[in-house]
């Protein structure tokens, strides 16, 4: 379909990377860190996950209550023996309250490693729960949302930021419940026993409460920062060792270097801060403890000399001085962890809340009985808004026919083919297969009578056969190497060191670009699918094996609807329609012959590639 000229853009038919965009792998990242928005709303659906094992937290808490009033009833117990057998020189007394404080303490000790073993348990199935949650949540969505986010960010917050809420639920929370419980406990026992020393010991817990909400406030806020300059060192990381070929090619060795020192250094001034503010917490409460210990050691000496408290009174309160000082201080360090867990968790709930930016209608129907018929009528379509990549687009085949997509690069023939298996979703327009809208159909029931073949394919770290296997898993053996030998796979299979049970290394590194294309062409046969879509599929292949596959491929389209992208011109010349696109726009279409006959812009591409010539671009007419 002609068109009048457009001036040229550099529309690009991939979506946009938002990394490494400014002179090489990871000069540009998007961080992935958010401002607390929340705090409570984020404990309360983390008690959502907690609570899937209620009765077992039930009985951490009974051992909890236990060895907290074990610990508490300890020191009382002292006072009794100082003030009742020591001072009465009853020796027998003073054994047997000795015992029963050992007793005591022997039980506490138990309790406690009860609880912390038990809550080891009840974390680890949560972060477990939360885990899978998260990492279901991403299959759910769309590829812009990994166009725009930093993989190694997603990645730190399934390992970091889940193991910082670990963490805190394995060792932190009961410690958190019992040090609160203590102070509790040993604030009523101290008003029974002496209320003006009780009332001494009370006068520091306002400073203690300002100091530990002011660290606690700049503590979190560094511990954000924290996280969120971790998750972007991830993502450099990942980027890096993903392009090294690309950053050895282009000798870029120094300048990744430089961005990774300075993303290392950004990470470092932030965790000096947040330690910094964290390690701070320590030493003033210890300065506050000592404070209060000696104002309750003055009170009771004072009390002593005028004889409203007996030396026994003292010694107790001087303990719980310290029992009171110590689970104050463990809170104070607690609330610096977490910190740390809070903001870990708000990452992830930030990604569980995404909503998924393609999803089913409510009445989507199952894809059955394909014929593929195959409509675009209308298509707009941009990665990024105001940034069209195709603009009203409108064609259409008859079932079995094979189509070729055919253009300049970025022209916006990749882009057809990921609105076609629904990996983002038109602007405006509609696709249809068989007259259905493919909003209109199941997403898995859609991809599935779709057979893809990318130009750059994705291997797994498995044997050869489960990676041809991906096509169709509930495949026999047999099948897979059926699918093998129609792809010209077989013969270079055989020759691994151990056939079709080689382990492949990531990204099936140990193979050539060639034999990984082929393993992709065999997964696509095996799938067996009603519409074939081929980017690119032979251009990783020598002359002569892209002879062969072609044979093989012809023998797979036979019958069905098949989308061919080639940038080589005679792999098409037998497409039942050539379709030319330029500028997101088509331009021409027709059988190869009638487009050489008319002289355009497919006869100038025809032409500059065989025959060498270098004429001026014509403009369509």
């Amino acid at each position: 379909m002609p068109n009048q000229a457009t001036p040229k853009r550099n529309n690009d038919t991939q979506p946009p990377n938002l990394m490494g965009r400014r002179g090489g792998p990871g000069m540009h990242m998007h961080g992935g860190g958010a401002k607390v928005k929340d705090t409570r709303g984020t404990l309360l659906r983390l008690w959502g996950y907690l609570k899937r094992q209620k009765w077992t937290l039930v009985g951490v808490g009974a051992l909890v209550i236990a060895s907290t009033v074990l610990n508490v009833v300890g020191p009382a117990l002292m006072g009794v023996a100082i003030d009742q057998f020591i001072a009465q020189g009853d020796l027998n007394g003073l054994a047997r309250i000795a015992l029963t404080m050992l007793a005591i303490y022997a039980l506490a000790s138990l309790g406690i490693w009860l609880q912390q073993t038990i809550m080891v348990g009840v974390a680890q199935r949560t972060v477990r729960d939360l885990r899978a949650d998260l990492f279901a949540k991403l299959q759910t969505l769309s590829l812009r949302y990994f166009d725009q986010h930093s993989h190694g960010d997603l990645m730190s917050r399934l390992s970091n930021d889940v193991e910082n809420i670990s963490n805190v639920l394995s060792t932190n929370a009961t410690q958190l419940v019992s040090s609160t419980l203590m102070v509790i406990g040993v604030v009523v026992v101290m008003f029974v026993i002496n209320v003006p020393l009780a009332l001494a010991t009370l006068l520091i817990v306002p400073l203690m409460a300002f100091l530990t909400r002011k660290l606690g406030t700049y503590t979190r806020s560094g511990y954000r920062d924290q996280q969120r300059y971790l998750g972007e060192l991830n993502g450099l990381i990942e980027e890096t060792i993903t392009g090294q070929q690309v950053v050895k090619a282009f000798v870029r060795e120094g300048e990744v270097t430089k961005t990774f020192t300075a993303a290392n250094t950004k990470l470092k001034r932030a965790a000096t801060r947040a330690e910094i503010a964290a390690g701070a917490m320590g030493p003033i409460m210890n300065m506050v403890n000592n404070i209060n210990l000696a104002l309750v050691a003055g009170a009771g000496g004072w009390l002593a000399l005028r004889e409203l408290a007996t030396v026994g009174t003292i010694a107790v309160f001087v303990n719980y001085t310290r029992q009171f000082a110590r689970p104050l201080n463990e809170i104070a360090q607690l609330f610096n962890v977490i910190q740390s867990a809070l903001a870990g968790a708000e990452r992830i709930f930030e990604v569980l809340d995404e909503s998924p930016e393609l999803s089913d209608a409510p009445d989507a129907r199952p894809m059955e009985n394909v014929k593929g018929k195959v409509t675009f009528e209308d298509v707009s379509f941009g990665y990024e808004p105001g940034v069209p990549v195709l603009k009203s687009v409108t064609m259409y085949n008859n079932p079995g026919e094979t189509i070729a997509l055919v253009g300049p690069t970025g022209a916006g023939k990749t882009t057809l083919i990921n609105l076609l298996t629904r990996f983002y979703d038109v602007d405006s327009g509609s696709i249809r297969i068989d007259g259905v809208d493919i909003r209109d159909i199941k997403k898995d029931d859609l991809r599935r009578k779709l057979g893809l073949v990318l130009q750059d394919n994705f291997l797994f770290a498995d044997t050869v056969m489960e990676n041809i296997r991906y096509g169709r898993l509930e495949a026999t053996d047999e099948e897979v190497m059926a699918a093998a030998k129609l792809a010209n796979a077989h013969t270079f299979i055989h020759r691994l060191p151990q056939g079709y049970q080689t382990v492949l290394t990531e990204r099936g590194s140990n193979l050539s670009q060639g034999q990984r294309q082929l393993l992709a062409i065999a997964r696509a046969i095996l799938a067996d699918p009603e519409i074939l879509i081929l980017d690119e599929a032979t251009s990783n292949v020598d002359t002569r094996t892209e002879k062969q596959l072609q044979a093989a491929l012809l023998r797979l389209m036979e019958g069905r609807t098949s989308f061919v992208i080639a940038h080589r011109l005679s792999t098409i010349r037998d497409a039942d329609c050539v379709i030319v696109i330029k500028d997101g726009e088509i331009i021409e279409r027709g059988a190869h012959e009638q487009l050489l006959d008319k002289q355009g812009f497919y006869h100038h591409l025809y032409m500059s590639q065989f025959k060498g010539q270098a004429v001026e671009e014509p403009v369509p007419a």
